[in-house]
């Protein structure tokens, strides 16, 4: 069996790696990921990550392969927080999350032999206070501009994060027990 990934994260493959996943394929989604409004953020991620595992799957998923899509938001005050379009947008982004808590949801869609499912997974995340010279250093080695919320807790921005609720894998963009689940639901054992 294929597991085919419906994303160019490198954080993805690295935790599907290090879960020694066999037969793992990098395929990125083509698609652009249209805006859709009025979703609350954990319906917003599985609605994200259904597409790209269904525009994958569609286009090179074969009988008995897997396909996995998966998109990660920031969200603060019920507010969704993407990529920042560029380095001021991200030094906005981190001015706000600064001393406050802040929800990470990551939904994820597995698709195989024609079923296919989805969740969604949400991890409080705290940050301490941050001042602006801190954050301008950090959004000047390049590490938030491609992160959702501008910030990847697993590198630089760990000195932010206070502490966590919820799965820490979640935050990395990739909810691994809810993952598990799924997988298991689908017949698909790691273990």
């Amino acid at each position: 069996m294929r597991v085919i990934l419906a994303s160019a994260s490198p954080r993805r493959r690295e935790l599907l790696e290090m879960l020694r996943v066999p037969q793992l394929e990098i395929v990125p989604a083509l698609g652009e990921e249209l805006p859709h409004p009025g979703l609350a953020p954990a319906e917003l991620v599985c609605a994200l990550s259904r597409a790209k595992a269904e525009e994958v799957a569609g286009r090179c998923a074969g009988p008995g392969d897997l396909v996995l899509g998966a998109d990660t938001v920031v969200a603060l005050d019920g507010a969704v927080l993407g990529k920042p379009r560029d380095p001021e947008d991200a030094c906005r982004m981190l001015r706000a999350l600064s001393g406050r808590a802040h929800r990470v949801y990551t939904g994820v869609t597995a698709i195989r032999d024609g079923r296919c499912l989805s969740c969604a997974e949400e991890t409080a995340v705290h940050f301490r206070e941050l001042d602006d010279g801190e954050i301008r250093r950090y959004v000047a080695t390049g590490e938030p501009l491609d992160k959702a919320g501008a910030y990847g807790a697993q590198g630089l921005a760990s000195l932010f994060v206070e502490r966590l609720e919820g799965d820490f894998f979640n935050v990395m963009g990739l909810p691994l027990c809810a993952l598990g689940r799924l997988l298991r639901e689908l017949g698909v054992t790691l273990l």
